[in-house]
C-alpha cells in the first residue's frame, strides 16, 4: 500500500529535507528540524502524492489515508499525553499547507482544531478561561471561513459590534465572558449561512480541514501565484498536521517571525518581530504593531516597546543558537517561525527565506566570502530575472519632495503612480496603460493580482513581515507598510493625511527604502552596477562560456549596454532610425522615386545620417563587435496612412498626392511580413545595400581613426532562405567595400553573415554557410514562420492554449526547444560542417530569457544578444547554464 503519511517529533522523523518533493518544503523542514533535535511540536505530513490523487479522483481521499492518519494521530497523542478533543487538557491541532516551493499566504490554514463546546470547557479549567474562549472563537472564525465558506468579514463585523458595545478598541480588552457571547453569535452566523451547526466532532473537523487545504491548491490566489512564479500545478501541496503550541497564554508567552539575515538589505544580523500573548497570525495580519527581536533593532527604530532580547533573555538566547545552527545547516538565510509557550521555546518552521534582490546579492557574496558556500554556488543562488529589480529607478536625492507620511521601509525601490484602493481597479487601470499605487489598510492573499499589476504598494497597517511586505519583496516591488497616519476609506475611495483628502487618480510617490510617502511624482535616477552586484557579475563572467551582446541602435542604448557589461552589439536594426524627423522625408522620397537614379539621389541624403549613426555606435563600443542588419521591413511601413497625412507628405517631398496614393497601392501586400522585405527588398533595390554598406564602412573607418581601436563591422543580410539570395546581396556589399577601401588609407575589414529566421534557411544551413561568415538566429521571426502564426495576433489564442495545457510557455517569450530549437540545432550542426569556426549567435527577444539561454549553451552558440537592460540577466543566466552543464557532465 502507498505510504501517504510521515510522522515527525520526539527527536526523530520519518522524513528529511531531501524529501521536499514528497513532503513539501514545510513538511521536509519540520522533519529535518526534528531529526536535528530542535524543539519541534510533533505531528505528521500528508504527502503531495495524496493531493495529486485527490484531484485525479474527483476530490476523493486515497485508499488507506484514513487508516494512516489515525495511526499517526495516535502516535502524536501518545507523545503529547493528550487526546484530540479530550479532557482534562485537550490536544489541539494546526492544519497547514506546504507546497514544494514556498507560497506564503496563498493556501489555507486552520488553527486550534479540536475545540468544541465541551473541550473548550476542559481547556478553560486546565489553562485560562480567557485564553480558552479566545482560542475557540479564533477556531470557529478560521474554520468557518476556510472550510464552510462563511465570509471572514462577517465575523469581523460581529467582533467590531461587540467591541463598540463595550467601548473597547482592541480584542485583548475582551474578557472570557465577552468571548462566550461572541462565540454564540459566531455559531448563529454559521447556522444562518451554512444551514447547519458548527461541527463538534474533532474527527469531522480534521477531515474537513485536510480536504480544504488540498482544495486551496486550486484557489484563485494560489493559481495566480503559481503562474507568477512558474510553479507547476502538478506539484500539488502537502498537508501538515501538528500539535498546537500557544503564544497567547499570558505574558510569558509570545510568537514571532525571524530571519537569520535582513531580507531587505542582506545584513548579517537577526531580523524579525514578535508579539507577547498572541498567536502567529496576529504577527502577519497587521492588526497589532509587532515588537523587535533585538535591542539594536528596537533602538534603531526608536520603539518604546521592549525587545525579546530584554523581555525574555533566556528564550532569546536559545532561539539565537537555533537560528545560527539552522543557517549553517541549510547554508542559506532562514525564515523561521517560533512560539514561546509559558517560557518554553518551540520552533514551528524554517525555510530558505524570501529576500529582495539587493539582499540576495549581499547574502550570496557574503556567504561565499565567509566560506559557507563557494563562488559558483553564490552564482547559482540568484534568480537571473530578479536582477531586473536592480535596474529600475530610485529617487533623485536632489529632487524636491513633499513628504506627507512615513511608514516602514518594507520593500526597497521607488515608484510613482495614481492612487487606487482596490486590486481589481489596479489591474484594470494597468491594462489601460496607467501606472498605479495600490493603497490599502492591509493586504491579504486575495489582493495578489492587484499587487502584481501595481507599481508599488502602500498600507496603513502591518509590519515588516506582514503579507504586503513579504509578497512585495518577493515581487521586487516597492512597498511602504504601517503608515499609521493615513486614514484610508476604501468605500469612499479616499486617503486622508495631514488634513488633506487624496482621491483615486491623485498621484503619489513611495520610497520603499525609507518608508516615505510623497505627494505627486518625484524625479528618479537610473541604477548603477556596483558593489555586491559587480562582485557576483565578476564571478558569473568567470563561469560562463557564452558571450553576451546587446540589441542597440542609439548611442544611449550602446552606452547602457556597455555599462551593464555587454561584449558587443548583436543586432542594430537600421530601420529604427529612419522614422526620425530628419530622415523620414528622404526615406519617403526614395520610396516614391520613379527610377534607380532618383532613388540614389534620395539615399544620398540618408548616407551622412546613417554614417553618423554607425560612427557613434562604433565609437561607443570601442573595438567590440557590432552587427548591423541591413534594411529589413517592407517599404509600406514608412509611408503615410491617412488622407491628411498623405497630402502633407506629398507637399513635403514635392510630389502629387495622387502619385503618392498610387505608390502606396503599388506597395500594399496581403501579407507584408512574408512579402517584399529583407534580402528580397535589397535584391529589388540594390542601391539600398550600396548606401548602407558605404555608411557602415566609412563610419568604421572614421571611428577607427578617432579611437585608435580596430573596428570590424559585421554586416547582416536579413531573411535569407536560399544561398543565391545571400550571394547576390554579398556581391553588392563586396563591390561597395572595394570602392570605399580604395579611396581611403585605412582599410576596413568586415564580415558578412545572415539571419536565420526561416525554416528553409535552417534546413539549408550547410549550403548557406558557404558564403556566410556568421549566423544570427532571429528567433522572433523564426518562431513566427515555424508555427505559422503572427506574434502580433497570437495573444488572442496563446493565453487560451496555456490555460488548456496545449503549451506551457508563450513561445515568443521562452524558446520552443522542441520545434524552433530543433531547427536551430540543425542549423548549428549543418553550418559547422561547412565552416567549423562559423560564428553563431541569437538576437531575438529570447536572448534575454534564462530558459532560452540555457538552450543556447546546450546548442553550442557563441553568444546571445538582448536588450541593454537584460544584459546582466543574460550574463548570469549564461553562467548558470554553463555551471548546470558542468554539474551534469
Amino acid at each position: 500500500m502507498t505510504k501517504w503519511v510521515y510522522s515527525f517529533g520526539g527527536g526523530s522523523a520519518e522524513g528529511s529535507r531531501d524529501m521536499r518533493n514528497l513532503l513539501g518544503g514545510k513538511g521536509a523542514n519540520l522533519a529535518e528540524m526534528a531529526n536535528l533535535g530542535l524543539p519541534v511540536p510533533p505531528g505528521f505530513t500528508i504527502s503531495t502524492e495524496a493531493c495529486n490523487w485527490f484531484y485525479a479522483n474527483g476530490r476523493q481521499m486515497p485508499e488507506g489515508l484514513h487508516e494512516q492518519v489515525a495511526e499517526a494521530l495516535a502516535k502524536l497523542e501518545k507523545l503529547q499525553g493528550k487526546t484530540l478533543g479530550g479532557a482534562p487538557m485537550p490536544l489541539l491541532l494546526s492544519v497547514r499547507s506546504g507546497a514544494r516551493s514556498s507560497m506564503p499566504g496563498m493556501m489555507d490554514t486552520v488553527l486550534n482544531l479540536g475545540l468544541n463546546d465541551e473541550s473548550v470547557q476542559a481547556l478553560a479549567e486546565s489553562a485560562d478561561p480567557r485564553f480558552a474562549y479566545d482560542s475557540y472563537r479564533r477556531f470557529i472564525q478560521m474554520y468557518s471561513d476556510v472550510v464552510l465558506g462563511v465570509e471572514h468579514h462577517d465575523f469581523e463585523a460581529i467582533l467590531e459590534q461587540e467591541r463598540e458595545a463595550r467601548g473597547f478598541e482592541t480584542d485583548t480588552q475582551l474578557s472570557a465572558e465577552d468571548w462566550q457571547v461572541v462565540i454564540e453569535r459566531f455559531k448563529a452566523l454559521v447556522i444562518e449561512v451554512n444551514e447547519g451547526p458548527f461541527p463538534q466532532d474533532p474527527q469531522d473537523q480534521l477531515w474537513g480541514a485536510i480536504s480544504a487545504v488540498f482544495s486551496s491548491w486550486m484557489n484563485n490566489r494560489a493559481i495566480t501565484y503559481r503562474k507568477l512564479h512558474d510553479i507547476p500545478e502538478s506539484w500539488g501541496t502537502a498537508v501538515n498536521v501538528q500539535a498546537m503550541v500557544f503564544g497567547n497564554m499570558g505574558d510569558t508567552s509570545a510568537t514571532g517571525v525571524a530571519f537569520t539575515r535582513d531580507p531587505s538589505t542582506g545584513e548579517k544580523a537577526l531580523y524579525g518581530e514578535f508579539l507577547v500573548n498572541a498567536q502567529g497570525e496576529d504577527v502577519v495580519a497587521g492588526i497589532r504593531t509587532p515588537q523587535y527581536l533585538t535591542e539594536k533593532a528596537r533602538v534603531q527604530a526608536g520603539s518604546d516597546a521592549p525587545s525579546l532580547e530584554t523581555l525574555m533573555p533566556e528564550s532569546f538566547k536559545e532561539f539565537c543558537a537555533h537560528a545560527d545552527r539552522l543557517e549553517r545547516h541549510y547554508r542559506d538565510m532562514q525564515d523561521m517561525e517560533f512560539t514561546i509557550e509559558r517560557g518554553t521555546l518551540w520552533m514551528l518552521q524554517t525555510r530558505n527565506g524570501k529576500r529582495t534582490t539587493h539582499a540576495a546579492l549581499k547574502i550570496a557574496t557574503g556567504m561565499a566570502e565567509e566560506g559557507l558556500i563557494t563562488q559558483e554556488e553564490a552564482v547559482m543562488r540568484i534568480e537571473p530575472t530578479s536582477l531586473d529589480q536592480l535596474l529600475h529607478p530610485t529617487l533623485d536625492p536632489k529632487a524636491e519632495r513633499n513628504v506627507i507620511a512615513r511608514g516602514l521601509p518594507a520593500s526597497p525601490g521607488a515608484a510613482s503612480g495614481e492612487i487606487v484602493f482596490t486590486p481589481d481597479k489596479a489591474d484594470l487601470l494597468t491594462k489601460e496603460g496607467h501606472q498605479v499605487i495600490l493603497v490599502r489598510m492591509e493586504t491579504s492573499p486575495e489582493d495578489i493580482q492587484g499587487m502584481v499589476s501595481s507599481r508599488g504598494i502602500l498600507t496603513s497597517r502591518g509590519g515588516m513581515t506582514s503579507h504586503a511586505a513579504v509578497v512585495a519583496r518577493g515581487m521586487g516591488k516597492p512597498c511602504v507598510c504601517g503608515a499609521g497616519s493615513l486614514k484610508i476609506d476604501h468605500k469612499a475611495g479616499t486617503m486622508m493625511v495631514l488634513g488633506k483628502v487624496y482621491k483615486e487618480g491623485d498621484v503619489i510617490t513611495i520610497d520603499g527604502s525609507t518608508g516615505e510617502v510623497m505627494e505627486g511624482a518625484v524625479a528618479m535616477l537610473q541604477p548603477e552596477v556596483s558593489g555586491d552586484f559587480a562582485t557576483l557579475m565578476k564571478w558569473a563572467d568567470q563561469a560562463r562560456r557564452l558571450g553576451v551582446r546587446a540589441n542597440a541602435e542609439t548611442p544611449e542604448d550602446a552606452r547602457a549596454a556597455r555599462d551593464f557589461g555587454a561584449e558587443g552589439i548583436g543586432l542594430c536594426r537600421t530601420e529604427h532610425t529612419f522614422f526620425q524627423d530628419d530622415r523620414i522625408i528622404a526615406m519617403r522620397e526614395m520610396i516614391v522615386a520613379e527610377d534607380r537614379e532618383a532613388r540614389r539621389a534620395a539615399l544620398a541624403k540618408l548616407l551622412p545620417l546613417q554614417r553618423h549613426d554607425f560612427f557613434e555606435l562604433f565609437k561607443t563600443m570601442r573595438g567590440l563587435p557590432v552587427t548591423i542588419r541591413l534594411l529589413d521591413p517592407p517599404l509600406h511601413e514608412f509611408l503615410p496612412k491617412g488622407e491628411k497625412e498623405i497630402e502633407e507628405v506629398a507637399a513635403a517631398i514635392g510630389t502629387e498626392p495622387s502619385r503618392l496614393r498610387e505608390r502606396i497601392i503599388e506597395l500594399t501586400e496581403a501579407n507584408p511580413m512574408l512579402g517584399s522585405r529583407g534580402c528580397r527588398l535589397l535584391l529589388l533595390h540594390p542601391e539600398i545595400t550600396e548606401m548602407q554598406t558605404r555608411a557602415i564602412l566609412e563610419a568604421a573607418r572614421d571611428a577607427a581613426h578617432q579611437t585608435g581601436e580596430p573596428v570590424i563591422p559585421e554586416i547582416m543580410v536579413p531573411l535569407v532562405g536560399m544561398l543565391p539570395e545571400l550571394d547576390k546581396v554579398k556581391e553588392v556589399i563586396d563591390r561597395t567595400a572595394e570602392e570605399v577601401n580604395a579611396s581611403s588609407e585605412i582599410k576596413i575589414t568586415y564580415t558578412v553573415g545572415t539571419m536565420i529566421e526561416l525554416p528553409r534557411a535552417a534546413i539549408r544551413a550547410r549550403e548557406i554557410a558557404q558564403s556566410a561568415q556568421f549566423f544570427s538566429f532571429g528567433t522572433n521571426d523564426l518562431t513566427q514562420t515555424t508555427y505559422g502564426i503572427s506574434r502580433d495576433d497570437a495573444a488572442s489564442f496563446l493565453g487560451h492554449y496555456q490555460e488548456i495545457g496545449l503549451i506551457e510557455k508563450d513561445p515568443f517569450i521562452t524558446l520552443d526547444t522542441e520545434g524552433v530549437g530543433a531547427l536551430i540545432a540543425l542549423a548549428v550542426k549543418e553550418g559547422r560542417v561547412t565552416k567549423p569556426d562559423l560564428k553563431l549567435g541569437i538576437c531575438g527577444e529570447h536572448g534575454g530569457d534564462p530558459a532560452s539561454i540555457r538552450f543556447c549553451e546546450e546548442a553550442g552558440l557563441d553568444y546571445v544578444s538582448c536588450s541593454p537592460y537584460r544584459v546582466p540577466v543574460a550574463r548570469l543566466a549564461a553562467a548558470q547554464a554553463a555551471l548546470g552543464k558542468k554539474a551534469t557532465s
